[in-house]
């Protein structure tokens, strides 16, 4: 059984390569693995070692702290029940929406940013 610190990081590494396009594969030759492997550390059926988790987060251009970054929020239970997922970044959906949104040019992007927080306090 993977342990939840395990799963956690597996997570993150998939969240954040989703949220800059990068393929496994592409992952995998800048870290100089397999792809196979990056599937199992997302996962969290293998464990990422220090010295590669180093490089993984050379690759994704962000620090080694963005990993664990939420840890111990995962054990708590939600002060209060939103519509929001709890694992937002893990919704594939969410991260392409995000990922379309800032392909907006910024001042139609600020104006839908706009017109969404009027239609949510409307809500």
């Amino acid at each position: 059984m993977a342990h939840p610190v395990d799963v956690h990081v597996g997570k993150r590494i998939r969240h954040r390569r989703w949220l800059i396009g990068m393929t496994q594969q592409q992952l995998a030759e800048q870290v100089g693995i397999k792809f196979q492997q990056i599937q199992k550390y997302e996962t969290g059926a293998n464990r990422v070692s220090a010295s590669r988790l180093w490089d993984i987060s050379d690759a994704l251009e962000v620090p080694v702290s963005f990993f664990f970054e939420g840890l111990q929020e995962e054990g708590k239970a939600p002060a209060e029940k939103t519509a929001v997922p709890e694992d937002l970044m893990g919704d594939k959906e969410a991260l392409d929406l995000v990922r379309s949104y800032y392909a907006i040019p910024e001042n139609q992007r600020r104006r839908l940013f706009e017109l969404a927080r009027v239609l949510s306090d409307a809500a």
